[in-house]
């Protein structure tokens, strides 16, 4: 006799690493048991994620602690003694409990990061595309005035670990809240923005969850076929776009640039289920403190917040000529930025970096000055709202992304501009 093995295996190998006798092992077809080895201990029916292990009746501690219930090999396998299972979704199709999409909405010292609302917006689109709910994840301290807007930009659940020990963030309370939710209620998809968080504890719960987790995606799809979440992002240094299927392991996860995805609209007035659970760790036991919090600079830039960009590239020759983008820049409210290039050659600080090795943008205006159009620089500005590109080469790659472009020397082009911009400021008819 040994472990029963249901229908229904994600691959996951928590069993296998769960099992003291090292009787499972992973391979191609999902679990497999080594029922000479098996002591019929019950450490992975405990473990298992998905409930389709079981014991055979009347073997083990585990089975005796519950006889009521039926563990014949005729009928569908059952967890015994694993917690909270009448929290768990619904099974889907084919015996798999994972189901639902789910945006962490980062919430950090009373601020919320936009792209969890953009986020929303995505994962409503998933979540029609395989017919389930879309559910936000709010961890933190004090986060009751948040909930409301996750309803507003779409969510139908919220689930909720509000506790002092996350009042700053920290990789370990955060990650032990969130996989112990993603345990729990078993989403098939969870996203986050790709910031300085989404980076530091998303690979974590990953980790902690045997998963797959796709960085920095641009483009989220459903594959009609098989239901997979396809997730796209730039490969090579950008030169290819390549994407990513997570087939055997659950959930689902990546993260997106902020700005990539169109911001939801917000329709206030919206309700929803919420749904809070506990920590269950205490500050003791969390290893890292928090000994103090220093506020960036008032001048310190944030691309991804800008709505007029003048962006400039090697094109514009020297450092000295960026003062024609500068004055542009200084009569619409805009901010500089530019290209690698531009901050390789020392012109700009790579906080103002725009592409796939800076920051990706979504501003209203986007006013490119000398810029070829390079991949890697248009994969981070090409889903502005307008784009305006002055170059000398007819042929520049920029053009294509552009709504208008204007051939000619920037020397002339960008202050001729500039004086017009102003002049209609002043009168008040520019849009």
């Amino acid at each position: 006799m040994a472990v029963i093995i249901g229908p229904g295996c994600i691959s996951c190998g928590i069993c296998v690493g769960e099992c003291p006798s090292e009787a499972l092992e992973l391979g191609d077809g999902g679990v497999v048991v080594d029922a000479a080895k098996c002591t019929e201990c019950g450490d992975c029916v405990d473990a298992c994620p998905s409930n389709i292990l079981s014991l055979p009746e009347g073997a083990g501690k585990k089975a005796e602690a519950t006889p009521e219930t039926n563990l014949s090999t005729e009928a569908t396998p059952v967890s015994v003694a694993k917690p909270k299972t009448e929290k768990k979704s619904t099974p889907v199709a084919g015996g798999d409990v994972w189901s639902g999409v789910w945006v962490v909405i980062e919430y950090n010292r009373g601020e919320i990061a936009p792209v969890s609302w953009e986020l929303l917006g995505e994962g409503r689109k998933l979540a029609d595309d395989i017919g389930c709910e879309l559910a936000g994840v709010l961890v933190g301290h004090d986060v009751e005035a948040v909930i409301p807007e996750a309803f507003a930009y779409g969510a139908e659940k919220v689930y909720v670990v509000d506790d002092p020990v996350l009042k700053d963030y920290r990789s370990q309370p955060y990650a032990h809240a969130i996989t112990d939710l993603i345990r729990q209620y078993q989403p098939e998809i969870i996203l986050m923005g790709a910031t300085a968080m989404g980076r530091d504890v998303f690979p974590v719960v990953a980790t902690m969850m045997q998963t797959g987790l796709t960085a920095d995606c641009t483009v989220l799809r459903i594959d009609e076929a098989t239901k997979h979440l396809l997730q796209t992002r730039p490969a090579f240094g950008g030169n290819i776009m390549a994407t990513i299927l997570c087939k055997t392991r659950r959930p689902q996860m990546a993260t997106v640039r902020p700005r990539v995805m169109a911001m939801p609209e917000r329709v206030e007035g919206r309700s929803g289920e919420i749904i809070r659970e506990e920590l269950g760790l205490t500050e003791e036991e969390v290893l890292t403190k928090v000994v103090d919090f220093i506020k960036g600079d008032a001048k310190s830039i944030f691309l991804d917040k800008a709505e007029v960009l003048v962006a400039v590239g090697l094109g514009i020759g020297s450092k000295k000529n960026l003062v024609f983008a500068e004055e542009l820049a200084d009569v619409l409210g805009a901010t500089i930025a530019g290209t690698r290039g531009a901050v390789e050659a020392g012109w700009i600080t790579h906080d103002r970096q725009v592409g796939q090795t800076g920051i990706t943008v979504r501003p209203k205006l986007y006013i490119a000055i000398g810029i070829s159009g390079a991949i890697q620089h248009l994969v981070g500005m090409e889903t502005s709202d307008f784009i305006i590109a002055v170059n000398n080469d007819p042929d520049a790659s920029i053009f294509r992304v552009a709504n208008y472009g204007i051939v000619g020397d920037f020397n002339e082009v960008v202050p001729a501009l500039t004086a017009e911009f102003k002049k209609r400021l002043q009168h008040g008819v520019a849009k």
